[in-house]
């Protein structure tokens, strides 16, 4: 049949599974398959390896492939888009020209200012002595980001301005993070709360989804160090309707313009980091950065709230929807990490599960391996669980309700995910 598809994620995580899921419920999908998938991935597909763009592209022709999505951040600014491009496939993910906002963010600092998308004030330099400058204008506390890619970790603020100077030196010197930190943006710090918000284009319109809040800091109350994310819920009622058409006319829509005017459309899905700061009684959206896939946890939310078929918005390259349409409902995702996430790797646990009612929701498998029958907690954030409901109150506690079905030794979470939007509601 001219509609049905097969389709290659590539990926390991929580995202990547919360996206077949998606698709698995698709009755145009034919077969899902992984690249290279993780240990839960097996029940909704077929793991592939790979390991050049040679390999994954003799799967694609082997498999009859008809669409590819790439979830993580490191094959898109490798190129992979582009390649399985010139061979005819159809990728939702951007080209590696287009990835650049999320793969230097010395880039996407000067993009904004280009735009006239509001960011923070910056300097993005190699110099030292420039940056020692730089900081001295600044109040503390003081923002310090590596260029390139981290995996998440390149951003570390500083309560005084020696030890900015000195983290700043670390990077340059290779010490921090290596060629990813030999240059360097140092930002004045912006005060208010963080919104996430995702738009799907085709290069030159976009729909965008629902506006989620994730969680960062390990601890509850916002405590501990940060991390990929221990959990995210959606829709968040502090984005209103009005806030939220000012981040998409000042910061969203400017951008997938700009990069067609530059000539490296955008194909696939932006993600913008946002800080929404009150200034004179009233709110104002600056960008943080610009992520080029779905962010994760976040897509693991946004997912079950769709009324469109995701299938139709990951075409959009070859037709590009209209509008989007949401189910009426709150979506709230508890991450459960291994016990030493995020300081060291942790020995794999055999995953205990009993069974629990669907009808609250679902859980969604990130770093877990198969033996037999049986998964295994052998990463940092393990799974998901992902509470739904007609309230957001519902929604944290049919979460929470999920996790009493779960354990594994060592396993730790927070149990305060969505309180932010809870505490906004007079919960």
């Amino acid at each position: 049949m001219k509609n049905q598809h097969n389709i290659l994620i590539i990926g390991s995580g929580g995202r990547e599974y919360a996206i077949g899921l998606a698709l698995s419920q698709d009755p145009r999908v034919q077969k899902l398959y992984f690249a290279p998938g993780n240990g839960a991935t097996l029940n909704l597909g077929e793991n592939l390896t790979y390991t050049n763009n040679n390999e994954l592209l003799a799967h694609c022709k082997q498999k009859s492939i008809t669409l590819v999505v790439i979830g993580p951040e490191e094959p898109l600014t490798k190129g992979v888009s582009d390649f399985l491009n010139t061979q005819g496939i159809v990728v939702f993910g951007p080209s590696a020209q287009a990835a650049r906002l999320e793969g230097s963010k010395a880039f996407m600092k000067d993009f904004a200012m280009r735009h006239k998308i509001p960011t923070a004030r910056y300097l993005q330099s190699d110099n030292l002595r420039e940056i020692t400058e730089f900081i001295h204008t600044l109040q503390t506390p003081i923002v310090i980001k590596a260029d390139g890619l981290c995996a998440g970790k390149g951003v570390v603020i500083s309560q005084n301005k020696d030890e900015a100077i000195n983290i700043a030196q670390d990077m340059l010197s290779g010490k921090s993070f290596g060629n990813a930190g030999l240059r360097v943006i140092v930002e004045e710090y912006l005060d208010g709360f963080e919104l996430s918000v995702f738009a799907l284009s085709n290069g030159k319109d976009c729909v965008i989804l629902n506006p989620a809040q994730d969680h960062k800091r390990l601890l509850d109350e916002d405590k501990g160090p940060n991390t990929g994310g221990m959990g995210a819920y959606t829709p968040t009622p502090m984005c209103d309707t009005k806030l939220f058409m000012q981040i998409q006319e000042d910061i969203i829509l400017p951008a997938i313009k700009g990069m067609a005017q530059e000539g490296m459309p955008f194909v696939g899905v932006l993600f913008g980091g946002i800080m929404v700061v009150k200034k004179d009684g009233v709110l104002k959206p600056y960008l943080l950065e610009f992520n080029v896939r779905f962010g994760d946890p976040e897509c693991e939310v946004l997912l079950p709230c769709l009324k469109t078929p995701l299938l139709d918005l990951l075409l959009v390259q070859t037709d590009m929807p209209k509008n989007i349409e949401f189910q009426d409902i709150y979506s709230v995702g508890v991450v459960v990490a291994s016990k030493d996430y995020p300081y060291t790797n942790s020995k794999p646990q055999k995953i205990t599960i009993k069974d629990f009612d669907k009808n609250l929701g679902h859980l969604v498998y990130a770093g877990v391996s198969k033996n037999g029958k049986e998964l295994f907690a052998s990463g940092g954030r393990v799974l998901i669980s992902v509470g739904l409901g007609t309230s957001l109150q519902i929604a944290q506690q049919n979460a929470y309700k999920i996790l009493e079905s779960v354990s594994f030794e060592g396993m730790h979470f927070r149990k305060d995910i969505a309180a932010r939007g809870l505490a906004f509601l007079g919960h």
